[in-house]
């Protein structure tokens, strides 16, 4: 019974989640912080690190998922 549940619910997450975009777009985000903090835009390197923060967290959590499942 729970193997057929587990596998209902795998089947209703999309599989592009766990291809690991979120990590590449997290490096991404972080790489342009780098640049902007550079070119001293302060305002859009706190904005992008922002972004790739949560790009981590989703893809830790994913991650975790997808151990679990």
């Amino acid at each position: 019974m729970v193997l057929i549940e587990t596998a209902a619910i795998a089947q209703l997450i999309p599989i592009q989640a766990f291809s690991g975009q979120f990590l590449q777009w997290a490096i991404v985000f972080f790489v342009l912080a780098i640049i902007a903090a550079l070119v001293g835009a302060r305002g859009v390197a706190g904005v992008t690190m922002n972004i790739a923060r949560w790009f981590v967290i989703i893809f830790v959590v994913l991650a975790l998922i997808t151990l679990i499942l």
